[in-house]
C-alpha cells in the first residue's frame, strides 16, 4: 500500500483515478475504545495532508463507553463527525457542548490544547469518523480554536434524483457552503448519497490530495477509461490521484460515503503520539510545554 512517499499525483488535469484502497487495521485508543484505523497505520502512514482517520462504530457499550480522557494535542486540526450516539467534549480553553448525531466538531489544536471526549450515552450505537488534518508549519503555533456545528446547520444540497450531498467544509460547484470556514488547507468534507446509478460528479483542485470511504452500499470510481475504473466497497477508503475531477456512480440499492480533500502541503512531518510538528526539536519542545502546563 502506498504511503505519503508515494502519493501519485501525475496527471495534473482529468478524471481521478483510485491508486490505492484499503479497509484499515482494527486499533484501540483513548481509555480502550475499539475502532478501525484507517488512515494512520503500517498499512498508510498519512495522505498529506491527511495524518489520520478513524472510524469507530459499536452498539456495545464495552467498546466505547470509557472514552477518550483528556490529551493534549499540538500542530494540527482533529474533526470529528458523528453519524450516530453523543459525545461530550470539553477542553482546556473552557468550551463544552455534545456533539449530537449528524453533527462536527472541528478543532484547531494549534500551539497546544488539552481536550477530551467522552460518550454522552451508556447503551446504544456509537458511529461515526475522527480525522486529523495536518496544519501548515506557518500556522502551526496559532491560537487554538474550535467550530462546532449541529446537523441542521450542515447544509444540505440535492442533485438529479436521489443525489444528497451534505456539505460540511468547502463549496461544491453548485454553489453549497460548508460551515466550517478558516482552515488553512482549504478543505472539502462531504458526506454522499447516491441511488442505484446515481451520478456524482465534481472539479476538484489540482493541488489537492483526495479520498473516498464507502460506509454504505458500494461506489463506481469512473476514471474515464474503462481499464481503471474501480468499485469500491463498504468499509473501504480509496485514495485518489492526481487530476482535476471526480466521478462517482452508486452501484447498490443504498449508497453512502464520505469525498474529501484538502491541500497537499509537502512539508517536513515529525510526529510523535498527540504531536505533529516540522521537525524532532519541535516535538520535543512540544512535550516539555506541555510537561510545564504551557498547553
Amino acid at each position: 500500500m502506498s504511503t505519503s512517499a508515494h502519493q501519485e499525483f501525475s496527471a495534473p488535469q482529468g478524471v481521478r483515478r483510485v491508486v490505492g484502497a484499503l479497509r484499515g487495521v482494527p486499533a484501540e485508543d483513548g481509555a480502550g475504545v475499539k475502532l478501525t484505523r484507517i488512515i494512520g497505520s503500517p498499512q498508510l502512514d498519512m495522505w498529506d495532508p491527511f495524518l489520520l482517520l478513524d472510524r469507530f462504530e459499536s452498539d456495545n457499550p464495552k467498546d466505547y463507553i470509557a472514552g477518550f480522557p483528556a490529551h493534549p494535542h499540538r500542530g494540527f486540526e482533529t474533526v470529528t463527525y458523528l453519524l450516530a450516539g453523543r459525545l461530550r467534549h470539553k477542553d482546556s480553553t473552557g468550551r463544552e457542548g455534545v456533539i449530537e448525531p449528524g453533527g462536527v466538531q472541528w478543532m484547531t489544536a494549534g500551539r497546544g490544547i488539552v481536550h477530551s471526549e467522552m460518550p454522552e450515552q451508556v447503551e446504544g450505537r456509537l458511529s461515526g469518523f475522527q480525522l486529523w488534518l495536518n496544519l501548515p508549519a506557518t500556522h502551526k503555533m496559532t491560537a487554538p480554536s474550535y467550530q462546532e456545528f449541529d446537523p441542521d446547520a450542515i447544509p444540505l444540497e440535492r442533485r438529479g434524483e436521489g443525489v444528497l450531498i451534505r456539505v460540511i467544509a468547502g463549496q461544491t460547484s453548485e454553489g453549497t457552503r460548508g460551515p466550517v470556514e478558516g482552515v488553512p488547507t482549504s478543505p472539502r468534507y462531504l458526506d454522499i448519497e447516491l441511488p442505484p446509478h446515481g451520478v456524482f460528479s465534481e472539479p476538484v483542485p489540482a493541488d489537492h490530495a483526495a479520498f473516498a470511504y464507502v460506509i454504505e452500499g458500494g461506489v463506481d470510481v469512473r476514471a474515464g477509461r474503462d481499464v481503471n475504473d474501480r468499485r469500491i466497497a463498504a468499509g473501504t477508503l480509496a485514495l485518489l490521484g492526481g487530476g482535476d475531477r471526480i466521478q462517482l456512480i452508486g452501484s447498490e440499492p443504498r449508497n453512502r460515503l464520505l469525498l474529501v480533500s484538502a491541500l497537499r502541503l509537502e512539508e517536513p512531518v515529525a510526529r510523535s503520539g498527540p504531536f505533529v510538528m516540522n521537525t524532532r526539536d519541535e516535538i520535543m519542545q512540544a512535550y516539555s510545554d506541555y510537561q510545564a502546563g504551557r498547553f
